[in-house]
């Protein structure tokens, strides 16, 4: 599961692309909203995310507006028994975004919306159901890439990644996944990564649909579209052809041919935490998607990321749609790590990050 302790101090990360990523969220929010934003009532096995959605939205506003005093301020109501506020203070009614100049009103609004949109992840809330399993019951996944809420909204864990094809899950990780969100505690904050690599296709200038999201969402952050075509009606389900003649969502004649210059590394940091008052477990999911051709100019990366999409088994290569862009990834990281290593520049024998 590549699982390790976290610091609180860490829990949220904020950088200099906070505003742009805040952009394309509200964009979202208003051509995708409902289809993106969901809280679920209770089902026959599991209890309704109504407050747990309202506990973190309260949580997340008392965290950013003490962690990060100079981005958001926060009003207060009047302290009240059993209210949300940290340190015996009211819990927080108002929270404004400083450098943006946007207020959110946590009475008023979506709770899900405005915790979404105080952050550069998504978010998700999942709550353990009468028969021990944890359900998908809210989210905020406006910047997917791949996959949509409106198509894993109420699964339980094991469905959700079951019907994305997860390598493996049912063989090494559903038992030990489901004993790992039963005892999560409170004062845990567990984090992971994981990777993959983003074609950004040229299209041709009469791919409307394409050039129309590129005006708010350049390099497919939020829905890879140049891959997978319009999000509305997107068949549930990744793309594992291994050689290319089977793809259901864009015709191989309107894509080019991909280079290095359009390969993006797409990694995301993912945190889990129980929330204390209702026990739902929030799942923070922070994307970042960065050109290979950037990383590949850090001295020891080419080697590096060449000898792990080497490494990657048959299935977990099909799941990465590695043969899309493997030949030409290849001979670009060769190339340039056989460069790195003539001026002496390369590390890959180096003990990461030092």
């Amino acid at each position: 599961m590549g699982l390790r302790q976290g610091e609180w101090h860490d829990w949220i990360q904020l950088d200099n692309r906070f505003e742009e990523y805040h952009r394309i969220k509200t964009h979202r929010l208003s051509i995708r909203g409902r289809h993106c934003v969901q809280t679920l009532l209770a089902g026959d096995h599991v209890a309704s995310a109504t407050e747990p959605a309202r506990e973190a939205v309260q949580e997340l506003a008392e965290y950013l507006s003490r962690r990060y005093p100079q981005v958001y301020e926060a009003k207060r109501a009047a302290t009240k028994p059993n209210d949300y506020g940290w340190y015996g203070e009211g819990q927080i009614r108002q929270i404004t975004i400083k450098p943006l100049n946007v207020t959110y009103d946590l009475e008023k609004e979506d709770p899900m919306t405005v915790a979404g949109m105080l952050v550069q992840d998504d978010l998700a809330l999942m709550i353990q159901g009468t028969d021990g399993k944890h359900y998908l019951q809210a989210g905020s996944i406006l910047l997917p890439g791949t996959w949509r809420l409106e198509d894993k909204i109420g699964m339980p864990l094991a469905s959700i990644h079951t019907s994305g094809d997860v390598p493996q899950y049912q063989e090494k990780l559903e038992l030990s996944m489901d004993r790992f969100f039963t005892k999560l505690t409170p004062e845990k904050l567990i984090l992971r990564n994981n990777y993959f690599l983003q074609v950004l296709y040229d299209c041709p200038s009469t791919d409307t649909e394409v050039h129309a999201a590129r005006k708010f969402d350049p390099h497919e952050l939020a829905w890879s579209t140049s891959s997978f075509g319009n999000e509305e009606t997107f068949a549930a389900s990744h793309d594992h052809s291994t050689d290319g003649t089977s793809i259901p969502f864009i015709p191989s004649s309107k894509r080019s041919e991909p280079t290095p210059e359009n390969l993006f590394f797409r990694t995301e940091r993912q945190s889990l935490r129980r929330l204390p008052r209702t026990r739902a477990i929030l799942f923070t999911i922070r994307t970042y998607l960065d050109p290979v051709t950037e990383l590949a100019g850090e001295p020891g990366v080419p080697g590096r990321m060449a000898s792990a999409v080497r490494s990657w088994p048959d299935d977990v290569a099909q799941y990465k749609g590695q043969y899309r862009y493997k030949d030409v990834l290849l001979m670009y990281l060769d190339g340039m790590h056989k460069q790195q290593v003539e001026e002496g520049r390369d590390q890959s024998s180096a003990k990461y990050p030092f």
